[in-house]
């Protein structure tokens, strides 16, 4: 086990620390006894999507160094809507689709973190449901100076933006109120989020320590970094814009494997930090290996496996590099299950077709894998075209129906890198 410093340490290698309130007390209070440390989480989805990783990760790493994770869905917090780093009102769900979220989002939290050795999932509205507004009022937000909550900077930027409701200027007071119910119930005293939150953890600390004053109560608050790509854009969305689902219906295991695998070059080092477990050393092997031989993509692949096999499993990582190597004529296409078969093809861009069967030179035309009929006949001359990874001969001839793959699907490559998928209706 990492003593505190080098944890500490571990933490700012991986880029895991953007600000903390006080970096020598809180080295203290790990030391001194196992911290318990909290990170929320707004049910606005049906699913987390990869940006979440980042703190429940850290919750991971947290724990493994002999400390107490709490994660807490936020059923309360998530009726609101949370005005960090966004431009303009959250459309706010009805209390029934919140609640509904909530348990989507429950395994998922669950996942990441060991309960057996401690670690707690909560939810904010078990202590929220029943406090009266008045007594909200009265109780809470008689702590909290309205000058000092306007200056914070995930206020003071949407109302220089076009302006802000009560409703989301409040739900600082109401993660404020959550640390100090986990402060109080569970004697938590860190909470760690992006760097987007910074203004609600330190509303939370202000909160505690105006409230135990007499006792002299003192938390901390780490914020870890929003992450960007090497070209600026904000991290965890596909190549088509949307978000990357840690749900399999949403983000197919084999789409999940490939947005790792697709990452650049200049990113793929501090991803393997931010979120692998790997060391140092074989980090640093993974590094000289990118400058050396960047071609080889080691790195991704790595990456790639190791984040698959967290959110998905081994079982599915070895289906989606057996896709992975056969579309491309490195395996047998046969034995692909008939789900991630069909995941692959569709990452690679599928084209429908129903009745009866087109020439293969129609067929790549008709996926793009050619731009013109004459292209496509002339890519089959050169040797260029496959089928099934079989090699073709004769572009004016349909495929035959026993060659669909699951009674359903082709498998098109130009070359040896371009592919594209054919599915047969009836």
């Amino acid at each position: 086990m990492l003593s505190v410093s080098e944890f500490l340490d571990e933490l700012r290698w991986r880029g895991l620390i953007a600000q903390t309130t006080d970096e020598q007390a809180l080295s203290t209070a790990l030391d001194n006894a196992p911290l318990t440390v909290y990170a929320g989480f707004d049910p606005t989805a049906a699913s987390l999507h990869a940006g979440h990783l980042v703190p429940l990760l850290t919750l991971r790493r947290f724990q493994q160094a002999g400390h107490r994770p709490i994660v807490l869905a936020g059923g309360a917090t998530g009726l609101i809507g949370d005005p960090s780093g966004r431009s303009s009102e959250r459309v706010l769900n009805t209390p029934e689709k919140v609640r509904e979220l909530v348990e989507k989002l429950r395994p998922q939290l669950a996942k990441f973190v060991d309960f057996e050795q401690g670690a707690i999932l909560a939810n904010n509205l078990d202590w929220t449901a029943n406090i009266s507004a008045l007594d909200f009022l009265r109780d809470v937000g008689k702590h909290f100076p309205v000058t000092q909550m306007m200056a914070r900077e995930s206020v003071s930027a949407r109302i220089n933006s076009g302006g802000l409701s009560y409703t989301e200027f409040s739900y600082q007071l109401l993660q404020a109120n959550d640390y100090l119910q986990l402060y109080r119930d569970q004697n938590c005293r860190l909470q760690i989020g992006g760097n987007d939150q910074w203004g609600n953890i330190t509303a939370g600390l202000d909160y505690i320590r105006r409230v135990t004053a007499n006792e002299g109560g003192h938390a901390h608050a780490l914020t870890l970094p929003l992450l960007t790509n090497a070209s600026g854009e904000k991290f965890g969305k596909s190549t088509g814009g949307g978000s990357v689902w840690l749900d399999p219906d949403l983000t197919s295991p084999y789409a999940w494997y490939q947005f790792w695998f697709n990452t650049d070059d200049r990113d793929v080092v501090s991803r393997l930090k931010t979120f692998t477990f790997l060391d140092r050393k074989e980090i640093e092997e993974l590094e000289a290996a990118v400058a050396e031989r960047p071609a080889a993509r080691l790195a991704q692949r790595r990456l790639a496996e190791e984040m698959t096999t967290l959110v998905h499993g081994a079982d599915e990582t070895a289906a989606v590099t057996a896709a992975s190597g056969a579309l491309f004529g490195r395996g047998e296409l046969g034995g692909l299950p008939a789900d991630t078969l069909r995941a692959a093809l569709a990452e690679a861009g599928l084209h429908e077709v129903s009745g009866e069967l087109p020439s293969v030179a129609a067929l790549f035309q008709a996926s793009g894998l050619a731009a013109s009929l004459s292209e496509a006949r002339r890519t089959v001359r050169e040797g260029g075209a496959y089928v099934n990874n079989t090699k073709v001969t004769d572009g004016e001839a349909p495929p035959s129906r026993e060659e669909l793959l699951h009674g359903r699907w082709l498998v098109l490559r130009r070359g040896k890198r371009t592919v594209a998928g054919v599915e047969v209706k009836a």
